[in-house]
């Protein structure tokens, strides 16, 4: 599977992503600009010393991914989604796009095909969902939907 973080904005959401991302065989894809530096010294700070282990690009766009991507299913992370994750059909090989902490996904990006839009539940009052939980519990999903680890 491939997970893109489009914009992402906090270094510490990023690192325990790219955990998952190890844990489960992911593609960790980081559109730019990014609210961090990617260099050693920051990685390491970031909690993010297996990055080694991590396939992982950062890209200047998020046309660049979606050209490389372009014969997968993409899915969309966003509260306003009106399907729940587990609603969807996962397979392996598909793409989840999450937007920034303080952003979310442009409304232009969701609008495009909103019956790719998914969403976790959650009560009104509770503003958004920790990116890092969000895409680890979204990632798990999609393992138990592929039966386990490929």
């Amino acid at each position: 599977m491939h997970v893109v973080l489009y914009q992402p904005d906090i270094p510490q959401n990023t690192g325990n992503i790219g955990r998952t991302c190890v844990a489960v065989g992911a593609k960790l894809w980081l559109v730019r600009p990014l609210g961090f530096k990617l260099d050693e010294k920051h990685l390491r700070r970031a909690g993010m010393d297996y990055w080694q282990h991590l396939n992982w690009e950062a890209v200047d766009s998020l046309a660049e991914v979606q050209e490389q991507l372009s014969d997968r299913t993409w899915w969309k992370l966003t509260k306003f989604a009106t399907r729940f994750v587990w609603e969807a059909e996962l397979e392996p090989g598909h793409v989840f796009l999450f937007g920034s902490e303080s952003n979310g996904l442009p409304p232009r990006i969701l609008e495009e095909s909103p019956d790719s839009n998914l969403k976790l539940p959650m009560y009104e009052q509770v503003r958004s969902l920790n990116l890092a939980s969000t895409a680890t519990a979204v990632m798990y999903e999609a393992v138990r939907q592929f039966g386990g680890l490929p």
